[in-house]
């Protein structure tokens, strides 16, 4: 089984260190959340495992199938097996849902494969109908420019699909929950954990405990400043419910990094 392997990340933007030795593995087959409070790094980390561009790492390493991806381009991550659903998902004009799918299944399968030729525009429809059926997604939906138009909901089904089509290895959702209401939480959730199973790893980042209310965690993680400083069951999430984060904070902010 696959696993991804975080020790002692350390990472900056514009200067300012957000990240400050972060610890996590995550295995396939496994869910995680990673919660805590806004501008703790949450964010930061989903960017820097995915190789954000303003990202710069000065520490550590992420291991995943033997390499440490931090010396791979974003692309190259993704073709090995990782995938990032986008907190705020771009829309791209002229370009439809269906042809960004098979671009991105086409690079996927030449990577893994060694394929000469890509997916078969039949061989894909297949493919794409399928998932959507699995979705419970309208066939027009793949016809619609990527994002385009799109409501909040509908941007995070779009990228719950993709999951669905490039079936990475671990999966990172960053506050897939952020800007919808709960009609579209729970449509989303459904697909996640439709796509959930043995061959998929998940970390999902939320600061909210309501996703969780969903999609079921086996293991739950506090970050404050930039570190994980709590990791526990569901039952973590459940006392962050009532109790909020000021606990957190009274037991850690003192604490030297």
């Amino acid at each position: 089984m696959s696993e991804m392997i975080i020790r002692g990340l350390h990472a900056s933007i514009s200067g300012r260190e957000i990240l400050k030795g972060g610890n996590l593995t995550v295995k396939q087959g496994e869910v995680h959340a990673l919660m805590g409070p806004n501008g703790t790094g949450k964010s930061t980390l989903a960017y820097t495992l995915m190789g954000h561009p303003s990202y710069q790492v000065t520490n550590g390493e992420v291991m995943f199938k033997g390499r440490n991806i931090l010396e791979l381009k974003p692309d190259e991550r993704s073709r090995l097996g990782i995938f990032l659903a986008f907190q705020y998902p771009v829309a791209i004009s002229g370009v439809s849902v269906a042809n960004f799918l098979r671009t991105a299944i086409n690079s996927r399968r030449k990577a893994i494969e060694s394929a000469d030729k890509g997916v078969s525009v039949p061989e894909f429809r297949k493919m794409l109908k399928e998932r959507m059926d699995l979705l419970k997604m309208d066939y027009s939906f793949a016809s619609r420019y990527l994002n385009e138009g799109f409501s909040g909901g509908e941007k995070k089904r779009a990228e719950i699909l993709q999951m669905a089509v490039l079936k990475p290895e671990i999966a990172i959702l960053d506050e897939t929950d952020s800007g919808l209401d709960i009609d579209a939480l729970r449509i989303v959730s459904d697909g996640v954990n439709t796509l959930r199973g043995p061959e998929m790893g998940v970390l999902v980042i939320t600061h909210y405990q309501r996703i969780l209310n969903y999609i079921k965690p086996e293991h739950v993680h506090i970050m404050l400043d930039g570190r994980i400083v709590e990791s526990g069951d569901a039952e973590l999430a459940m006392n962050l419910e009532e109790h909020g984060y000021e606990w957190v904070r009274e037991k850690y902010e003192s604490v030297p990094a």
